[in-house]
């Protein structure tokens, strides 16, 4: 996947702003996708030159002006086809993983302090996606929402995010259990 596909995808709702659109980038695509401002901002350019998203210019009185993009019929063909290739299975790739895995060798306390500050972002996200969650789905159950709801895409990619910062905030908690729990660390402070 490119980063385009994630900014279209981003884009099929509503105009954006490219200051929305990074704020759009840190609540919910980030959990799948993870990009820098500056690179949304030079995506947003290319997907323009590209005919894949058309932008206007609005007038703001007490504000600089500002563009909204939205996604062009080709933006939405690019993204048919995106949809109707093969997905590459992902992987893990954490650096806080590898330390763990270090953890052998190395001072663990630093890894239980490290460990708890991921746990508590992680549950600060799992709040976010639940406070997220009931905003989409309004007065509904969910399975009332995702049977009839009007929009699911972005819910079941926000009930992905819920699940893996989840996974993020147990594991981080077991992890600092066995490490405190086991005899003969190698804590070194």
């Amino acid at each position: 996947m490119a980063l385009r596909h994630a900014v279209l995808a981003a884009l099929l709702d509503e105009e954006l702003s490219g200051y929305q659109l990074v704020k759009a980038f840190d609540l919910g695509v980030a959990n799948f996708w993870h990009a820098q401002p500056q690179q949304v901002y030079a995506e947003l350019t290319r997907l323009e030159k590209d005919g894949l998203i058309t932008g206007r210019e609005v007038v703001q009185d007490t504000r600089p002006n500002k563009r909204l993009f939205k996604v062009t019929d080709a933006g939405l063909a690019e993204l048919d086809h995106f949809t109707g290739t093969a997905a590459k299975p992902s992987f893990l790739r954490d650096d806080l993983v590898v330390k763990v895995q270090a953890a052998d060798h190395v001072d663990t306390l630093t890894l239980i302090d490290q460990l708890t500050e991921r746990a508590a972002m992680a549950q600060a996200k799992v709040e976010l996606f639940t406070k997220l969650l009931h905003a989409m789905r309004g007065e509904h159950t969910e399975e009332e929402f995702l049977r009839h709801g009007e929009r699911i895409g972005p819910y079941l990619t926000c009930l992905r995010g819920l699940a893996f910062e989840r996974g993020n905030h147990d594991w981080c908690v077991r992890t600092v259990t066995i490490l405190r729990g086991r005899e003969g660390n190698h804590v070194r402070r």
